[in-house]
């Protein structure tokens, strides 16, 4: 297996976060717009979505040129951007984009709740290394983060069946992340005290 090579921080970030920043600057730039190819007519949200999935991919693929390594998440989610924004150029309906985000949500929270009924947690296989906690400590996190995967997955039906499209994509971009990143925060505590000591046996 090839050691993965280190790379600065705001490279990192500006590779994983910039497909999703362009895609909300774009989509604020056209969704007024209607365009006409191959004699049917799409909206911006389409054109942008269209366009987005080249942009994902590349951005992906730069970032594994540059790392020699490539996350799970990183592949799940080129999958499900594949996947679903292929199915809403090809039937013209925003609809499956949105709903993207609800089976990405809801994939993580299934996954973590079947290993939980195991009695394991996959988030320990994939995240042992960057956060070192004990078993008790990663069988906690796995409980709460299944809970709030399912919860954000909710959240993203109720948002996208009930609000306009500038509302869910404003959400999409900016509060999902914001949230996810809170809740890491908050669990501060339970790092604290179900920390590895690296120094033990």
């Amino acid at each position: 297996m090839s050691t993965p090579k280190p790379i600065s921080t705001g490279l990192k970030m500006a590779l994983e976060l910039g497909p999703v920043l362009i895609f909300f600057l774009a989509y604020l730039r056209v969704r007024e717009d209607v365009f006409t190819i191959g004699g049917r007519e799409y909206t911006g949200f389409i054109v942008v979505t269209a366009s987005f999935i080249p942009l994902l991919l590349a951005s992906i693929a730069v970032l594994w040129k540059l790392t020699g390594k490539i996350s799970r998440m990183q592949v799940l989610t080129a999958f499900m951007v594949i996947f679903f924004g292929g199915l809403t150029v090809i039937f013209n309906d925003e609809t499956f984009f949105k709903m993207k985000t609800t089976f990405v949500y809801a994939f993580f929270a299934i996954t973590l709740g079947i290993g939980l009924l195991r009695g394991t947690s996959f988030l320990a296989y994939v995240m042992e290394d960057m956060m070192p906690l004990t078993d008790d400590g990663f069988m906690i996190l796995t409980k709460r983060l299944t809970a709030m995967f399912a919860a954000m997955a909710i959240a993203n039906e109720l948002i996208w069946r009930t609000m306009s499209t500038d509302t869910w994509v404003k959400l999409e971009t900016f509060a999902f992340p914001v949230a996810l990143f809170a809740f890491f925060m908050l669990q501060s505590k339970l790092f604290t005290e179900h920390a590895v000591d690296e120094h033990s046996d």
